[in-house]
């Protein structure tokens, strides 16, 4: 087992990658980072000396006084360094840099000169630093006007603003997942060679494009109820997943049409756009369903016989989203990537609930994760 910590866990970055290398339980011990650690000397050599693998992700990014991103910047990775050497430990380090190292402003300068201090070290102690240079990210749960373009576009156009684009030019992009998969396996790479590797971007896009595909995923999604054409491992799904993260939990659930005559009733459960596969389940009274998670799969569950409660929970957080379905007034409720989720029969007779995902199972790569709600 490789222990891992990550500085700048609760941010953006850390927590997807954090959240990523717990599904690899099997050769990954997660060491738990807070960002109280940085002001306790005890705490934060108590935490390296723990840690045979430490990502820096920690880092300030914006601020009105530029001055106090690089002071802030260079300072956590001296404070990093000086932690090491006090306690005689030499994890391998791999830094997150930025394309911005080489841009004139002091956000970059901090990154450019946080690498050169850490890599100063691994010549003095045998350590190893990989600096990785990444690209933009994006993903879910990101924070608007702070970490990406993409997440103030969702916000926005979920929030019913109108974005400006002040500047409609081409962006070199990598989804967070993927980016987690890089620091995963240069975590479990047995090189032992300090290095800089230039994280390659997954997808150039302009940003009246991405704001093209953000839009029209209102219109398709929030308004209409379609879910988009997207692909396995395709930007526009990795897009979508990022949109949908910014749709307040208010907007489920979704009740259906239901058409009714002297013959009966007829409710149409699922346009999409998309390839996918459907089928359904039958659960008797007291009985839960699911007690698990998905970090890209859409999935939809639609109660059509029967009460039902539906929970999510994003995980490593604590509160929970219930849901009421009654067959009586059929409805859906779609599930969020990266929270876990189930479906419990409330009521006193059978329960029929139908399912919909954007990909067929596969029992070799089934984004399946078990975790109880």
């Amino acid at each position: 087992m490789i222990k891992v910590g990550i500085t700048g866990q609760a941010g953006f970055m850390g927590n997807h990658l954090f959240n990523y290398l717990g599904t690899k339980s099997n050769d990954i011990e997660l060491i738990s980072y807070e960002r109280d650690f940085f002001k306790n000397e005890k705490t934060l050599e108590a935490f390296v000396s723990s840690c045979d693998v430490i990502v820096h992700i920690a880092a300030m990014n914006r601020h009105e006084d530029p001055q106090v991103i690089y002071n802030t910047n260079v300072g956590l990775v001296n404070q990093l360094i000086d932690a090491c050497e006090k306690t005689s430990s030499s994890p391998k380090i791999i830094f997150s840099s930025s394309t911005q190292e080489d841009q004139d402003n002091l956000y970059g300068k901090s990154k450019r000169d946080g690498r050169k201090a850490l890599e100063k070290w691994a010549i003095e102690s045998n350590g190893e630093v990989v600096s990785f240079i990444i690209p933009n990210v994006f993903g879910p749960f990101g924070k608007p006007f702070y970490n990406s373009v993409i997440a103030t576009f969702c916000h926005q156009v979920v929030s019913g603003e109108e974005p400006n684009i002040h500047s409609d030019g081409t962006v070199n992009l990598i989804y967070v997942n993927e980016l987690s998969a890089a620091f995963y396996s240069e975590i479990i790479s047995n090189k032992n060679k300090s290095t800089i590797k230039m994280i390659p971007f997954t997808s150039t896009k302009k940003v009246s494009e991405i704001l093209n595909l953000i839009t029209s995923f209102k219109v398709d999604y929030i308004e209409n109820g379609v879910v988009p054409n997207v692909s396995r491992d395709s930007f526009e799904l990795n897009l979508f997943n990022t949109f949908t993260s910014f749709i307040p939990k208010k907007h489920f659930p979704k009740k259906y049409i239901k058409h009714e005559d002297d013959r009966g009733a007829f409710v149409e459960i699922m346009r999409a756009l998309t390839s996918g596969q459907s089928s359904y389940s039958t659960t008797v009274p007291g009985i839960t369903r699911g007690n698990h998670y998905h970090t890209r799969k859409i999935e939809r569950f639609a109660v059509i016989s029967g009460k039902a409660s539906i929970k999510w929970r994003k995980i490593n957080t604590d509160e929970v989203f219930e849901f009421i379905l009654d067959g009586k007034e059929p409805a859906y409720v779609d599930m969020p990537i990266w929270f876990t989720h189930n479906i419990t029969n409330i009521g006193d007779e059978e329960l029929i609930t139908l399912f919909w995902i954007n990909e067929p199972y596969d029992q070799e790569d089934s984004d399946t994760y078990f975790e109880e709600v």
